[in-house]
């Protein structure tokens, strides 16, 4: 990380929820794109690991093999429960590499493959809620066993409108005071980033967020992520715009 001793310290003491600073004991939730896999990605060392494409599979760079997690698409509110295959590594602009399958079953677009992230955890109500679907749904199919995926049909709620994404924002940090985000704002914008490239907005009574954006262009997403990441900022969220 290329931010002093004292920098870091002052800026992580007056962030309320810092998109870096994630509580390993948190259960994870993200939001940002899904790199779909592809065989070349790992022949050319894009990715660590093979997914098959015949089953639904996912691979997570952070997220502990056979844990469960929650992937929706945003713009029609469809969702699978899947565990992690394996643990893989892959470029950090993404949240997650899915397969083919996944990608279909959500009616991701393949240009646009835009996801929310939630790990789920195994407590007592998530448990028995498994065995109350898996006990409807098992009349219905046997294929896949619900410990392994679960299919949420949200599809027949007629009354949901479906959501066109036009612009992306990255997420720096929220700040309980305005002043904390300005200070990080021009202190990047000094040394690192293009000034105007990072804005201060109120969120809530004590919350201001620093960001960066909207970008309707993937390209022009991908090159501030990097730069930001360049520069010490891990696991930035991604959040969409109507």
């Amino acid at each position: 990380m290329r931010f002093s001793i004292l920098f870091l310290i002052l800026f992580l003491t007056s962030c309320n929820n810092a998109t870096f600073k994630k509580d390993s004991l948190d259960p994870y939730t993200s939001t940002g794109f899904a790199l779909i896999y592809n065989e070349t990605y790992y022949d050319n060392k894009i990715i660590s690991g093979k997914l098959n494409n015949e089953e639904f599979e996912i691979g997570h760079s952070k997220i502990k093999k056979n844990s469960i997690i929650k992937i929706t698409n945003p713009v029609n509110n469809k969702s699978l429960q899947l565990k992690v295959t394996k643990n893989v590594k892959y470029p950090n602009f993404y949240k997650i590499v899915i397969n083919n399958k996944v990608k279909e079953k959500l009616e991701l677009k393949e240009s646009m493959p835009f996801v929310d992230i939630e790990e789920r955890v195994r407590n007592k109500s998530f448990v028995a809620k498994k065995a109350v679907t898996f006990s409807e749904e098992k009349q219905v199919s046997n294929k896949a066993p619900i410990t392994q995926v679960k299919i949420d049909n949200i599809s027949l709620k007629k009354d949901k409108k479906l959501k066109k994404i036009k612009k992306f924002t990255i997420i720096v940090g929220d700040f309980y005071s305005e002043e904390s985000a300005i200070n990080l704002r021009d202190t990047l914008e000094h040394k690192y980033v293009k000034k105007g490239a990072l804005k201060v907005k109120k969120v809530s009574k004590n919350k201001y967020r620093l960001a960066a954006g909207p970008y309707s262009s993937i390209n022009t997403l991908k090159k501030r992520y990097y730069e930001l990441n360049k520069y010490g900022f891990e696991d930035l969220d991604i959040k969409q715009h109507d």
